[in-house]
């Protein structure tokens, strides 16, 4: 008898723990899918203000300023509810490509970039660079607690059966380092 009230004691502790484990980890993992999409947010602002740029374009130079917005319009592609590191970075390579056409047109009209609407849209691209760099530091910040929670013992004993897996970081390189590379 006393034996059966033990056994069932610890099962009873281990349930509550699992249950415990599986809130913790749940919370964890929201904290990445929130990050995930103020990053998503902050690549639309971005995209915004690239278009507004290649409007501007289109006064001085409108040859290569439709072909950029075909080729942006053409590559931009929504980013699933569930995206994943590569799906950013896909979209960031088409913002750098664009924004080196872009400037490519500045060089061959020296007049476009003397316009208030042209260092306007300048500016607000910065920005937003600015808070998707903030951003990516708050999803690597929430990868980062999930990943070590998820690797802790004892932890990694049932974070698998519970349908978690740790997740990938986001590195993406500044405009300035791609350039460098090159």
């Amino acid at each position: 008898m006393l034996a059966s009230l033990a056994i069932i004691a610890i099962a009873a502790l281990i349930a509550l723990w699992a249950v415990s484990v599986r809130r913790r980890l749940t919370i964890l993992d929201e904290n990445v899918g929130s990050a995930m999409n103020q990053l998503e947010l902050q690549l639309s602002c971005r995209f915004d203000a690239l278009m507004s740029l290649l409007e501007l374009t289109k006064k001085v130079s409108p040859y290569e300023s439709e072909a950029l917005i075909k080729s942006v319009s053409f590559r931009r592609s929504a980013v699933p509810a569930k995206a994943e590191p590569k799906d950013l970075l896909r979209q960031e390579d088409v913002i750098s490509e664009t924004l080196d056409g872009i400037e490519m047109v500045a060089e061959q009209h020296p007049e476009l970039r003397n316009k208030a609407e042209y260092i306007k849209a300048m500016d607000a691209l910065e920005v937003f660079e600015g808070m998707a760099r903030t951003s990516l530091l708050i999803y690597n910040d929430s990868v980062a607690r999930l990943n070590r929670e998820i690797r802790s013992f004892p932890v990694s004993l049932i974070a698998e059966m519970l349908g978690f897996r740790e997740k990938e970081y986001l590195v993406l390189a500044t405009r300035a380092e791609t350039k460098a590379g090159s």
